[in-house]
């Protein structure tokens, strides 16, 4: 007589999968702004009880992907051009610091990885595949980030990385976003600090504008 058994999924490993799932969507763009997070019908999708999809939900919340539009009503934010402003401006202080340190501690291993990033983001690139872009593109950004060997740094970007990924993933220049990244890389590769601070620091500022270009049309950042 034989016997099954159910591996029951903990509880915290399904709010990991749903409130990953979600945060993926939003950044992708499967779930705009505007649109409303439902508990019951999020908790039917997923096959799992509410619990786990509030707690999901509670995690965007926090992280900057929604807010409450009403007591009752979640829904995906809309990004306005301060949240843009003041997201580059950390970008600013904290990325172009990186580049700098990562500049003086790369080690031969580490620009290796970065140069293989490159290649993949150009031939994502080269196939316009979006969503391979704005991976390899984040990676490549978080290489550079771990290249400055300072763990506080990475702590102090990391509850705004996703929301930084959602915002970049609207710049749709790629091309000129493969330019600078090169160049960037170029500049770290160097050993130079400075150059890499100059190179990190312009990249951020155009990246900012081509932003505010997509989401915002005509509007000029201030």
């Amino acid at each position: 007589m034989s016997s099954t058994t159910t591996k029951i999924e903990p509880l915290g490993a399904v709010r990991e999968r749903v409130l990953a799932t979600l945060r993926q969507e939003i950044i992708a763009g499967g779930l705009r702004p505007g649109d409303r997070l439902v508990e019951r019908e999020l908790a039917e999708r997923f096959g799992v009880s509410r619990v786990p999809v509030r707690e999901a939900i509670r995690a965007l919340v926090t992280e900057g992907f929604v807010h409450f539009e009403t007591p009752r009503r979640i829904v995906v934010r809309r990004l306005t051009p301060n949240d843009v402003k003041e997201l580059f401006e950390l970008r600013e202080a904290l990325e172009v610091y990186a580049a700098g340190l990562a500049a003086d501690r790369a080690t031969p291993e580490d620009l290796a990885e970065v140069e293989e990033l490159l290649d993949r983001a150009a031939a994502a690139t080269e196939a316009g595949d979006a969503e391979t872009i704005t991976d390899v593109n984040s990676r490549l950004h978080d290489r550079i980030v771990a290249m400055a060997d300072n763990s506080l740094l990475v702590e102090a970007l990391e509850p705004v990385a996703g929301r930084l990924r959602w915002m970049t993933r609207r710049n749709e220049e790629w091309p000129q976003l493969l330019v600078e990244h090169r160049e960037l890389y170029e500049a770290i590769a160097s050993g130079d600090p400075d150059r890499a601070r100059a190179h990190a620091l312009a990249h951020v500022r155009t990246n900012y504008r081509s932003t505010v270009r997509q989401l915002f049309g005509d509007a000029e950042p201030s």
